[in-house]
């Protein structure tokens, strides 16, 4: 198991622009972060502030316009296998049974290594007996839970995973989260989580990443240090809460008062 604190992720003065049209808009601005190994970081912000480009960026899919991204101490160039991506749609192949989704990115590794590997992640994720069946036999949560174990399977050392929830009914959602938490708390990999859900970013982060709107940047980083705060509707969570939804609400306490 690795160490805490040992640095896996570092980016420094990271700025992105898009051409829209011949004019240029500015994306991300002046993001500076490090995260450690075997943390669990939120990113929340409203929809459009460049949350899912920064996961872009850091999985090697995007090319950042400026500045650094560093991971396990080299400049991030292309994709790689260290870093796994769980999107909002699960994205599985609909003409592949959910055994061969999972085990799709496993290359160089004898079968009877492939079927191991498989059938281990797909119990982790508790869909043992589902082996065989196809994407569209699947609920939404169901599918989503393949596509974490795809993610898992090659062992990265990051899972990112870009509002994996989002598509999801609030129950089906809430059991979810849970079952990230646990699965982070069994293999320790290192997980960033966009979303745009306040209570999902206090949950399941150790660190909360709070971005502003367009062109997004760091407003502030919130570490999560109260146990309490992971249990819905504690005095704790809703301090944080609070804390974070002053960015969204400037100064209406009324407002806050209303969502909270």
């Amino acid at each position: 198991m690795t160490e805490l604190n040992e640095e896996i992720l570092k980016i420094e003065n990271l700025n992105h622009y898009f051409q829209v049209n011949g004019e240029e808009f500015q994306v991300l601005k002046d993001i500076n972060l490090t995260v450690n190994k075997g943390e669990f970081i939120t990113i929340v912000g409203h929809s459009g502030c460049g949350k899912s480009t920064l996961l872009r960026i850091i999985a090697g899919l995007q090319k950042n316009s400026e500045g650094t991204v560093i991971r396990n101490g080299k400049p991030l160039t292309e994709p790689d296998s260290d870093c796994g991506m769980v999107f909002q749609e699960h994205r599985l192949l609909p003409w592949l049974k959910i055994k061969d989704n999972v085990g799709f990115g496993l290359e160089g590794k004898s079968r009877a290594e492939k079927d191991k590997l498989v059938k281990d992640y797909i119990k982790l994720v508790h869909l043992d007996g589902f082996e065989n069946a196809y994407p569209k036999q699947l609920s939404g949560g169901m599918a989503q839970r393949a596509a974490i174990a795809r993610g898992l399977v090659t062992n990265p050392d990051i899972l990112l995973l870009d509002e994996p929830f989002g598509a999801l009914d609030a129950l089906t959602r809430i059991q979810m989260q849970k079952e990230v938490l646990n699965l982070w708390n069994q293999k320790k990999i290192t997980m960033i989580l966009v979303t745009h859900d306040i209570d999902e970013a206090i949950f399941l982060g150790q660190r909360v990443i709070v971005m502003s709107s367009r062109p997004g940047e760091i407003k502030e980083i919130i570490k999560i240090e109260s146990n309490m705060a992971k249990k819905r509707g504690s005095l704790d969570a809703s301090y944080y809460k609070r804390k974070i939804y002053k960015y969204f609400f400037e100064d209406s306490e009324e407002e806050i008062d209303y969502v909270i």
